[in-house]
């Protein structure tokens, strides 16, 4: 049996699994930087396959979708520092399965050696309401979003990101947020086209992360949260899964996980114990360091 935290108090909006006044209805697909604040509604599907699993069914997924243009042969990096609560209230929403729960967290895409104070990357708020997961984020230099959400103060700004910032200030100032966990992957992403557009899939290898220096161009160690061999394919649809995905994933026996990267983090680093969100790692040696690329 899990160890319990008491349960964060939640408002009756978030009771009734309604998001918070002001949640921005716009939708946007593509991996991109954008000067005003933009939002993502979507459901999300995730497996964990084998990496050789998920070679074959990126072979199969190309016939049908669209690389993602930043994604190149190799991928593109992804990394993200969370935010939480010294209680971790974020992670037990998540754990304890709430209708509606949000985490807070900076994420950079690309190299993370040429993170520099100009560098843009994206502030987010990702919250799930019932089954429909919103993200919404806007871009910011890294020095400013350091000082929004470290350093607890108001940035320079346009009436177009206000009320978001102020969101994000309220919830860092409120609820005593810091740095918990960073998480890092290589992805490949694929977008729909035609009767498809809305869907994006994408494949997650070398998931690695650590519980310190969360500084995104810190030259720090990560260690592996999930088995080198794995991957974390995820399905994002604006309302359904067209049938020749599900049809796709059912002839390849794919099975649906409950898999959550902070999570995982969280629980490989020990600051909480593992959960129903937990990949095994019994192959893996604790210090086990995976060289970056």
């Amino acid at each position: 049996m899990l160890k319990r935290f008491r349960k964060p108090a939640v408002s009756a909006a978030e009771q009734a699994g309604q998001p918070p006044s002001g949640v921005a209805g716009d939708q946007g697909h593509r991996l991109r930087v954008p000067s005003k604040l933009h939002a993502f509604n979507r459901y999300e599907i995730k497996y964990l396959v084998d990496a050789s699993e998920a070679v074959a069914l990126r072979e199969e997924i190309e016939q049908r979708l669209d690389r993602d243009q930043h994604s190149g042969e190799a991928g593109y990096g992804v990394w993200s520092v969370y935010y939480d609560t010294r209680q971790l209230r974020f992670y037990w929403e998540k754990v304890e399965g709430l209708k509606f729960r949000r985490k807070l967290r900076v994420r950079h895409y690309g190299d993370r050696f040429c993170v520099d104070g100009a560098t843009p990357v994206f502030v987010e708020i990702k919250q799930r309401v019932n089954r429909v997961t919103q993200k919404r984020r806007v871009s910011l230099a890294y020095a400013d979003a350091l000082r929004l959400c470290d350093g607890r103060r108001m940035v320079e700004h346009d009436p177009s990101r206000r009320a978001f910032l102020e969101e994000v200030l309220d919830l860092v100032l409120r609820l005593d947020l810091r740095p918990v966990a960073m998480t890092g992957y290589q992805r490949h992403a694929y977008l729909g086209r035609d009767a498809d557009v809305g869907l994006r899939v994408t494949f997650d290898r070398r998931i690695r992360g650590r519980d310190r220096d969360f500084h995104l161009g810190a030259d720090a160690e990560n260690r592996l949260i999930v088995p080198a061999g794995k991957s974390i394919v995820e399905v994002k649809a604006d309302e359904r899964v067209p049938y020749w995905l599900t049809d796709l994933t059912a002839k390849r026996n794919l099975q649906v996980v409950r898999v959550s990267k902070y999570c995982q983090s969280v629980e490989a680093h020990g600051l909480a114990p593992r959960s129903i969100f937990h990949v095994p790692h019994d192959d893996l040696v604790p210090s086990t360091v995976l060289p970056e690329a």
